[in-house]
Parts: structure tokens; sequence; C-alpha cells
């Protein structure tokens, strides 16, 4: 009975102390937008400002991963794969695929159909390990999916362009990734040394993709303006690489074990709701009440999918034993995974 009681402590604890992580990646995420703005209006590009984003929170978290590892590299060698993977689909795929997206449409309808990320993480946990959702999850699904509508207020009549929904279909892949990879444990990899290899993986195809000259690359020293304040530009860039990509990874990660990819998926909606925020906070730019609405919407679909969790399996592998100690909008681009 009393084994029983600490299991359940344990997991409450475990599960509480995911949903704090999972509201701050979602947050650190949500700010890159609104941050972007300012830098995009004196003249940068979306491929620049997502390009140092990742180059600055690769550089910040190289040691950090590094020192976490102990000393034990084979653990990198053996994950070669999977942290390439990563780098590629979840860090610079995602994001080139997603800037690529809004080329072709509207900023919001690209989102909207990133965000379907967490029914492809439900779906690829259905048919590669047999979880079939249960009728809570599936229901949350469709509340979250139906809050994100509002929130990112997509009105009817849009066209879509096929390359554009092609695009934003490959970013979505990325996201979906980034919350399954994100949520093993298996590996054995730290989560800050995954999070610091995908990241310099990521950076690097940004650099080559822009050295070739796929990604456009321009940008300025300008001050970045926002709402009745400015910046020096380098500051902006700092927020960006530190807070809204080295932050938002780790404790996306550190979420993504403690929770499993399809909860910790969810909660990720609401990246959309803190992008709608902090562009009200930075960029006075009010949401509407309909956009609230979505939000709390979201919110009632990621609690109803918490309540489905409870009765399935978990899927997130058993903590290492030995397993070392970190864990860990609107705008041109998208700060996720998306990146």
């Amino acid at each position: 009975m009393t084994v029983t009681l600490l299991n359940h402590d344990t997991r409450s604890s475990r599960t509480a102390a995911g949903l704090a992580l999972a509201v701050a990646s979602a947050t650190s995420f949500g700010l890159s937008g609104a941050l972007a703005r300012g830098l995009l209006d004196t003249g940068w590009s979306a491929g620049a400002a997502v390009t140092v984003r990742v180059l600055l929170a690769a550089a910040v978290l190289a040691a950090p991963g590094a020192l976490a590892l102990r000393g034990r590299w084979h653990l990198l060698r053996d994950n070669a794969g999977l942290v390439a993977v990563y780098g590629v689909a979840a860090v610079a795929g995602a994001q080139l695929c997603y800037f690529y997206a809004v080329t072709y449409m509207q900023v919001s309808v690209a989102l909207l159909l990133e965000y379907t990320a967490p029914v492809a993480v439900v779906v690829w946990l259905w048919l590669r390990h047999g979880h079939r959702p249960s009728g809570l999850t599936a229901l949350g699904g469709l509340l979250a999916l139906g809050g994100l509508t509002l929130v990112l207020d997509v009105v009817p009549g849009v066209e879509l362009s096929t390359a554009g929904v092609l695009w934003a279909l490959g970013a979505m892949v990325g996201a979906a990734t980034y919350f399954v990879i994100s949520a093993d444990e298996s590996n054995g990899l730290p989560g800050i040394s995954l999070a610091a290899g995908g990241l310099v993986v990521g950076a690097t195809a940004l650099a080559v993709a822009g050295g070739t000259g796929v990604l456009p690359l321009d940008w300025s020293t300008d001050d970045a303006v926002y709402d009745g304040f400015a910046v020096p530009w380098w500051v902006a860039v700092l927020a960006l690489g530190l807070v809204t990509a080295a932050v938002a990874y780790v404790t996306g990660i550190a979420a993504g074990r403690r929770l499993g990819s399809r909860l910790a998926s969810f909660v990720a909606l609401g990246e959309v709701l803190a992008a709608v925020l902090w562009t009200w906070a930075l960029l006075g730019e009010l949401p509407r009440p309909v956009q609230l609405a979505g939000g709390l919407l979201v919110l009632a679909g990621v609690v109803v999918v918490k309540l489905g969790e409870g009765r399935a399996p978990l899927v997130v592998e058993p903590v290492p034993v030995a397993g070392p100690g970190l864990e860990p909008a609107e705008g041109s681009f998208s700060g996720r995974p998306v990146a």
C-alpha cells in the first residue's frame, strides 16, 4: 500500500513538473514571433532571424551539453543518427518548411496546418506502438484544434496554395518529430545533450542553406522597434537565441520526457496563445475576443487530453538510473520546431 502511494506521488510530482516545463517551453517559443517582428521591420529576413537564433542557441548549449555526457561520448556516437534527424527535421527542417509556407499563404493558415502536429503524434503512436487513443484523448484533440482555429482567427474564404499546404505539412512533420524524439529516454542521452546536438546540426543545415542561397539571409544593424520603445538589434537577437531557442528546447525536451510525446504535444499548443499575448505586450496588437475564447478552448482540450492520458499507457521509457542531471505567432516565422 505504501509503495503504491509512493509511486502515485512520484508520478504526480513528475507530471506536475512536466506540465510546468511544457508551459515554460511554450511561453518561450511563443515569444519568438513578437521579438522577431522588431527585427523583420528593420530589414531582417525571416531566414536570417531563424539562422542567427539557432546558431546562438547552439553556441550556448554546446559546452553544457558536452559536460552533461560526463565523458560518455559513446552515447553521442550511438545516437548520431537520431541527433541528425532531430537537428535536420525538428530544428532546421520545420523552420525552413514554415518559412517557405508563409511565402505562399497567410501566416495564420500556415500555423494552423503546422499545429496539427499533435494529431500526427497520436496517429504515429497508434500505428507504430499500438497505443490507441482513448475517447477522451480524441475529444480533447478536437477541442484543442477547434480552439486553435479561433486563436489564429482563420477567416472563411481563404485561398489555399498547393505548394503552401505542402510546405506547411512539412513543418508539421518536423514539429511532430520534435515531440516524439524529445519524449524518448531510452537512448540514454541527457536532455540538454540532445538539445545541444540537435541545435548544432540544425544550425549547420541552416548555415549551408543560407550559404548556398536556398535561404535568403538579409539583416540590419538598426534598432529593433516595439510598441513605444526600441532596443539595440543585438539585444533582440540575444533574446531570440537564449530565451526562444536555448531555454525553449531544453525545457521542451524535459517536459516531453515527463509527460510523453502525446500530452506534451497538446500542451505545446499553448505556444500559439502565448504568441498572441506576447504580440499584445510587445507590439500593442490586442487579441480579439474570439482569440481569447479560442485560448480557453485550447486549455480545455489539454485538460481533457490529460484526463484521457490517465486511462492510457504513458509513452515514456523509465528514467535511466545512471542518467546525468541536466534535463532538461504571430509573425513572419514560427518559434518551433518548429522549432
